[in-house]
């Protein structure tokens, strides 16, 4: 296996890291439009993928064109984790449609580091605010498919069970699977987490809705959400994704912190990949280097 040189930073791993995932359909297509096939898909590999590789889930909402997803990673395994998602998802809802292109947009998933509790509550309440500000529905509760109502955290476990379709019944997948919801670190109990997340929810989404009242645009509402075809994709002029940041955090020195440990990392990263392409076996990678530790064996500070 030839050694990777990227030209796009290194994704730097860390155990216990929090993120805020976001992942895009090929084209923009309505690929993960509300459907009963879609929300029971995506609710069984979300659990089956979070048991295995240990993640906790705080907060996520299914849209119809993209995914976004609040967890925390203690394993240091998100890479292997959103493999498993991405890959069960697209041929899954691929075999549904009977489609053999791209399911998702070529570039890779994003995943912002939250830095602190704070980041974590503000992404979650923004991930679930998301069919409101997108024009959808009034409320998220009212989205029709797969979103995580914040009464479930800390409480009873969904026992999803595995889909007739794409699925085999003798095949290795388990034939149910508990998608718990979670508080993330820094909070109290899962209580406090819970109603924190309710009221700056409300915050958000009464936000939308002004900004939306002020632009004169009404919400396109479930009926015609469900009447949308997959193939189709949202309007010309429609705003894309800008800025592709690696770090979210409200309070600007622990921003800025974190973005200087974050270009330490990648300075570092790249010295010692020089080195490893030069020959040197030897060469201490910093703290958080993934693929290169997965693949190479590469030794890593703070690995051991």
């Amino acid at each position: 296996m030839p050694c990777p040189l990227s030209v796009t930073p290194p994704r730097q791993i860390l155990e216990g890291a929090s993120y805020l995932i976001t992942r895009r359909c090929s084209q923009r297509q309505f690929l993960l439009k509300p459907s009963p096939i879609v929300n029971a898909v995506f609710g069984y590999v979300l659990a089956v993928a979070a048991a295995r590789f240990g993640i906790l889930v705080h907060a996520f909402c299914v849209l119809s064109n993209h995914l976004h997803i609040v967890l925390t990673d203690p394993r240091g395994q998100l890479p292997l984790f959103e493999q498993f998602v991405d890959s069960l998802l697209a041929r899954a809802l691929n075999a549904w449609y009977g489609r053999w292109e791209n399911f998702f947009a070529p570039s890779t998933y994003s995943a912002v580091r939250l830095v602190t509790a704070e980041d974590v509550l503000e992404k979650c309440a923004y991930t679930l605010a998301n069919p409101v500000a997108a024009g959808l529905v009034p409320r998220g509760c009212r989205w029709p498919g797969r979103w995580s109502n914040p009464d479930r955290i800390g409480g009873k476990r969904e026992v999803v069970t595995r889909p007739n379709h794409f699925f085999s019944p003798s095949g290795q997948m388990p034939a149910s699977a508990e998608l718990r919801l979670v508080a993330p670190s820094g909070f109290e109990s899962d209580e406090v987490f819970r109603r924190a997340l309710v009221e700056r929810l409300a915050e958000h989404e009464k936000r939308a809705r002004v900004d939306l009242e002020a632009q004169g645009r009404p919400f396109l509402g479930v009926k015609r959400v469900l009447a949308q075809r997959h193939t189709d994709s949202p309007r010309p002029g429609e705003p894309r994704m800008g800025l592709n940041p690696r770090i979210a955090a409200r309070d600007r020195w622990k921003r800025v912190e974190a973005l200087a440990r974050l270009k330490e990392f990648v300075t570092a990263y790249r010295a010692a990949l020089r080195e490893f392409r030069g020959g040197v076996r030897n060469v201490l990678f910093p703290e958080g280097t993934y693929l290169l530790r997965v693949s190479f064996g590469v030794a890593c500070r703070g690995s051991g």
